[in-house]
């Protein structure tokens, strides 16, 4: 049954994306309790298997049911556009632990004979003991786990942002919620947007808007809720995660980078999706001025196309591009 997302008047004027490194940081510990999560992240999982071995992340699984409640006050919507880890974090030890009882009752619930087990005993008869020591935890899964990836990971989800504010202004809210996710469904007579999820609720927006929120290691799924005080959310999955793990030379066809050169040619084949200079330096590892220095040739050269939108400048390909960089050209 799906989950129902009911705007009034003011909430269209009310959406925002927004970029999570603590929700990414949940979801990397989510896909080490879940085997069938990890096919799409292989390289990752080899990279940070002796390091999350070292991880005693027992507690944070216990809360996190195979279909239930997790506890929105560990990975609550960020406040702003692109939070840091620090101020996720922070905002995490200041929870009010009436809420945060609450929160733990709901997700041990989910689990059978969890409330029973020596940590499910331990988190609810100290809540306010157990935010610090579910931060701390966090922190700690930050830094091995998805620390060392975060600009690549970044670099992805601005792409993801950047191509769906810009089809959100050019076709308005309708064909942006059409697009995000098969999950989603728009409906326009009553303004509501549906998000097939585990169970059916309803849920007036009542002016707070939604945040729309990508992830690399939520996909395939999509996450809908956050009860209140929270701000309603959809975690839905980033675009381009086939080519996430693959090295940039792993995309770059050998007779393309003989012609354009391998640098040049990596950075025509990473952009899949429409990119600014600093998150495609992050995606290639290569310093910013190289990479705009081979955008302005590739842009020269008809191959690409670029157009400033907000603060940045954004690089496609060209109809030219997408032809010369696929497997078989050249």
């Amino acid at each position: 049954m799906p989950y129902h997302l009911r705007f009034g008047e003011a909430d269209p004027l009310r959406i925002r994306f927004a970029i999570s490194p603590l929700w990414e940081t949940h979801s990397a510990v989510r896909v080490l309790a879940r085997p069938g999560k990890q096919g799409y992240h292989l390289p990752w999982m080899r990279r940070i298997a002796s390091a999350a071995r070292e991880l005693d992340l027992g507690p944070l699984h216990l809360l996190m049911p195979l279909h239930g409640h997790s506890p929105d006050f560990l990975y609550p919507p960020p406040l702003g556009p692109a939070a840091s880890f620090e101020d996720e974090i922070a905002a995490v030890r200041e929870t009010d632990p009436a809420l945060v009882l609450d929160d733990f009752r709901r997700a041990l619930a989910d689990t059978p004979g969890a409330a029973g087990t020596a940590e499910g005993r331990r988190l609810l008869a100290d809540p306010a003991g157990a935010v610090l020591r579910l931060a701390e935890l966090l922190r700690t899964a930050w830094e091995a786990l998805v620390a060392p990836d975060w600009p690549r990971l970044r670099a992805l989800l601005e792409a993801d942002v950047a191509y769906h504010s810009r089809r959100l202004a050019e076709g308005g809210l309708e064909r942006l919620l059409g697009e995000l996710h098969p999950a989603f469904a728009w409906d326009a007579g009553t303004a509501t947007l549906e998000v097939a999820y585990r169970g059916e609720h309803i849920r007036p927006l009542d002016g707070q808007g939604l945040v729309l929120m990508p992830s690399v290691f939520t996909w395939p799924d999509v996450v809908s809720g956050f009860d209140p005080p929270w701000q309603p959310t959809v975690v839905y999955p980033a675009r381009g995660i086939g080519g996430l793990w693959s090295a940039s030379g792993d995309r770059t066809p050998e007779a393309l980078g003989r012609l354009l050169g391998p640098v040049r040619a990596d950075v025509l084949c990473a952009l899949a999706e429409p990119m600014g200079t600093t998150a495609l330096s992050h995606l290639l590892g290569r310093a910013p001025s190289t990479v705009s220095a081979h955008l302005a040739v590739l842009r020269d050269a008809g191959l690409l196309a670029s157009r400033r939108y907000g603060h940045q400048v954004l690089y496609e390909r060209t109809p030219l591009g997408i032809a010369v960089s696929q497997p078989g050209s050249g």
